[in-house]
Order: C-alpha cells, then sequence, then structure tokens
C-alpha cells in the first residue's frame, strides 16, 4: 500500500463521513435561521431558544437517517476495508 492508496482511502472516509453529517448540518442550519428570523422578529434574547430546537431537530434527523448512514457505513466498508484487509 502505497502513499496514493492511503490518500485515496483517507478521501472516501472523508466524503462517507460529509454524507453522513450533511442530513444534521442542514437540518441545523435550517432550524438556526429560523429561530434567527424568530427571535430578531419579536426581540427575544433567550440563549436557551436556540440551543433547544437545534438539537431536538438533530436528534430527530439523526433517528430518521440512521438507517441511511448504516447503509453508507456497510457500503465503505464492504468495498474499501475489506478489499484493503485482504490486500486486493
Amino acid at each position: 500500500m502505497n502513499e496514493s492508496d492511503i490518500v485515496a482511502l483517507l478521501q472516501e472516509f472523508l466524503w462517507a463521513g460529509l454524507w453522513m453529517g450533511a442530513p444534521m448540518i442542514g437540518a441545523a442550519l435550517v432550524v438556526g435561521i429560523v429561530v434567527g428570523l424568530f427571535q430578531a422578529l419579536t426581540s427575544i434574547q433567550e440563549l436557551t431558544l436556540t440551543f433547544a430546537p437545534k438539537l431536538f431537530v438533530m436528534v430527530l434527523v439523526f433517528w430518521m437517517c440512521a438507517g441511511y448512514m448504516a447503509r453508507i457505513l456497510v457500503r465503505l466498508f464492504n468495498d474499501t476495508v475489506l478489499s484493503v484487509i485482504a490486500g486486493v
């Protein structure tokens, strides 16, 4: 295994992490904008108002996307990790 193989493997792992985290980060972004607009319109400056909805939505999105994330990890393991272990 040379340096280019290691870089390609690392690149696949990073892409998998990006695709796994994208739904939660996107949901947090949308909720953050909505809560920020609500706070700006009502002049409420409560810190827990920004934290609690984001946490709730991120847990909900994680629960809904857990199968999607598991499929990504299984595909990555079957296609990449096993072939590296086998030396193919």
